[in-house]
């Protein structure tokens, strides 16, 4: 780390509140590039619906190309005219630099670890010999592009550990090639797989079971719908074309399938699923030399989810007959639901994730949002609770039968994640690795409150701010939210909001439902038929904040990505009174035509699809894409997507903005922020992040008349 960026002054500095500017931001009326239309339209059970912007789907096509650039150009000029923008581009940098660890994880004699500088683009993989071994870099990501937008993620080691399969994703793609390594040596063997998405690698004696899709249309890769996803066995020496079709359903072209093998590769099981959320299990015993796949799990009403194999039974979490979860065990020669023996039973709080280490059952327990640990042997006696440092998220608890000791992670708003190892036998946990990032947690509150969304739900929200604040309505805040996939939002560190915190604002997580915070119940009442509930709980949080004097609709700002992109259209359409600034991050914006691209169709358990009535209906009346109305003074908005995201295809970003364009009659800004190779998030370079990050401050602060304290 580079720590001559810091000092005892500039820190002072830059802790100091600023006041906010309670002059009324001015803007002037931008000129946005004109968008071409065209006669399309589509009928909907009787309901023509108008789609003029379809020709923007066609993401490689080359007027969309020119599109693309003509909408950057007016994006960046405006960003580039903010004063304080490279001030505060200057210190993300400052903040950002500082070391990054993951958890170690042991793999036979070496232990594995990622670790970032300071400003890489990319987190290097590392390797050390034992505990007390001396940490060398195993794969560097950044030596595989020159703009650091390639990523590696290690799929799975060998059971002997001599060998390790690797996947490779360019430019933020969910598009994988999987290369394999021998451990010691870190000698690249010849194999290379390609087409892979969604996939492991789990390995059986001299090979892996992976999956993967049929070579896409040429030119289409980013955006054709994927269908017909296998799972073959690759052999260490052989050609992908020698590869072994395992499983595949020819009549079932819309599922998920996925392998994995049970720790001492005795069990072979397959995952299908024909969305986010359900699966069945198919299993095989290769040891006994079973031929065909028993089910274990019939149909997609519940989730399961194989832990391990105690000898011949598995040990698995399911949500069936516990919306909050439970730890089950189950015979695979007998795996009727009246042959299952519970092991973990359901609690009132949910049992989030299970995992095993030591040959002990690791419980991560939520409790309004907070996580709590807990340590079970096999027949689920109870024999610790891990004692966190305070409220707040924790995890990790990965590791092997005859593994002695573990690590995991915690953190929360203002801690950030600091390692810890954890000694199985006596459960005691012992600091391995701090983050030394440049400020005072003290300076700062979190806080926890409830509030009544419009049905009268008690939703709970988290506050981070500085310690003093004044509750006078005039505090800069950022609202943000997900609700949906079953997915929890947790107190987490992020080194990018000290920019807001630092500035006297308010950062404000509402755990609305549709997440998982409350288990099944939780997100069963915000998806579906009942999607309309998310959006009012994050309606309710943005009331609260302004009825309780945290902020006004002059100061507050709204965000969510992908899911949570959809939700801030959504919101931003239904209620523009209440927020200042909208930013709407790779989201799912035009609801009758999402399941037409890539992976989209998974996603109809979670939505419902337009092609039937009732759907079409409740999907018709929240889209943003359709939603959209003339004359409606909208909050400043900046779309934020990626040229490479084929989870949600900038399409769906490209035509909203479009029809925001058109529509809005204001002087605020309404704009478009399309990074180039990159994807829907994951894999991002630190560069990018730091631009992207530094662009939304700017322009929330510019928007909501605030002058941050940089000089």
């Amino acid at each position: 780390m580079n720590k001559t960026l810091f000092s005892i002054l500039a820190v002072t500095v830059y802790m100091t509140s600023c006041k906010p500017d309670s002059k009324n931001v001015t803007q002037e009326k931008i000129t946005y590039p004109e968008t071409k239309k065209v006669n399309q339209t589509d009928n909907y059970f009787g309901t023509i619906v108008e789609d003029p912007y379809r020709w923007l789907e066609y993401d490689t096509a080359q007027d969309v190309k020119d599109w693309v650039t003509a909408e950057n150009k007016v994006t960046f000029s405006y960003l580039e005219k903010i004063p304080f923008r490279d001030k505060i581009k200057q210190r993300l940098t400052e903040i950002y630099n500082y070391p990054k660890y993951d958890s170690p994880f042991r793999a036979g004699e070496y232990y594995f670890f990622n670790k970032n500088d300071g400003l890489q683009n990319q987190s290097v993989i590392y390797y050390q010999k034992g505990l007390d071994g001396t940490p060398e870099v195993f794969i560097d990501p950044n030596k595989l592009s020159t703009d650091g937008t390639a990523a590696v993620n290690l799929l799975g080691f060998s059971k002997d550990k001599k060998y390790v399969a690797y996947a490779i994703n360019q430019s933020g793609s969910d598009w994988q090639t999987i290369h394999v390594m021998e451990v010691a040596t870190k000698k690249l063997l010849d194999d290379k797989l390609d087409w892979v998405k969604f996939s492991g690698a789990s390995w059986k004696n001299d090979g892996f079971y992976y999956s993967r899709y049929d070579a896409p249309a040429h030119g289409k890769e980013l955006s054709q719908k994927n269908e017909y996803h296998k799972v073959y066995y690759h052999k260490l020496g052989d050609p992908q074309s020698k590869d072994q079709l395992i499983y595949e359903n020819k009549n079932k072209p819309l599922r998920y399938y996925g392998a994995s093998t049970t720790e001492d590769e005795r069990f072979l099981l397959i995952y299908a699923s024909e969305g986010t959320d359900g699966t069945e299990i198919y299993c095989k015993d290769l040891d006994a030399g079973q031929k065909d796949f028993t089910t274990l799990f019939h149909g997609f009403d519940n989730n399961y989810m194989v832990l391990n194999n105690d000898g011949d039974k598995l040990l698995v979490q399911t949500d069936a007959d516990a919306p909050n979860q439970r730890v089950i065990l189950v015979d695979p020669k007998h795996p009727e639901k009246e042959n299952w023996k519970t092991i973990i039973p359901e609690k009132k709080d949910l049992l989030q994730v299970a995992t095993t280490a030591g040959g002990k059952i690791f419980a991560l327990y939520l409790q309004d949002v907070a996580t709590h640990v807990h340590q079970f042997d096999y027949a689920g006696k109870e024999e610790h609770e891990i004692n966190l440092p305070s409220l707040g998220n924790a995890y990790g608890f990965n590791g092997e039968k005859d593994d002695q000791s573990v690590f995991y992670t915690f953190t929360s708003f203002t801690y950030p994640p600091t390692i810890y190892k954890y000694d199985i036998a006596t459960g005691k946990s012992d600091v391995w690795q701090k983050t030394d990032v440049k400020f005072n947690p003290d300076d700062y509150e979190t806080k926890q409150v409830f509030y009544n969304s419009k049905d009268g739900t008690r939703i709970p929200m988290f506050l981070v701010y500085k310690k003093g604040l004044k509750l006078d309505g005039n505090n800069p805040t950022l609202l943000y939210g997900y609700g949906g996939f079953n997915i929890s939002l947790e107190p987490s560190f992020s080194a990018s909001r000290l920019i807001l915190l630092e500035n006297g604002g308010v950062y404000a997580l509402a755990n609305i439902r549709g997440g998982g915070e409350y288990g099944e119940k939780w997100h069963e009442a915000g998806k579906l038929l009942k999607k309309q509930n998310v959006f009012d709980d994050f309606i309710a949080a943005g009331e609260y904040l302004i009825n309780e004097k945290y902020t006004s609709p002059k100061k507050l700002a709204i965000q969510g990505g992908s899911n949570g992109g959809l939700l801030v259209g959504a919101c931003m359409l239904q209620r523009p009174d209440l927020y200042a600034v909208a930013f709407p991050a790779v989201g799912v914006m035009d609801m009758l035509r999402y399941h037409k691209f890539t992976v989209g169709w998974g996603w109809a358990v979670e939505y419902g699809s337009s092609d039937s009535l009732e759907n079409f209906k409740n999907l018709y009346s929240y889209s943003p894409l359709h939603n959209i109305k003339t004359g409606v003074e909208y909050p400043a908005t900046m779309v934020i997507t990626a040229d490479h995201d084929d989870r949600v295809v900038p399409a769906h970003s490209f035509k909203f903005i479009a029809t925001l364009q058109e529509k809005y009659k204001g002087n605020r800004p309404q704009l478009i922020r399309i990074s180039v190779k990159a994807g829907h998030g994951a894999g991002k370079p630190i560069s990018k992040i730091i631009d992207e990050q530094a662009d939304i401050w700017s322009f929330m602060f510019y928007n909501t008349g605030v002058t941050p304290i940089y000089k």
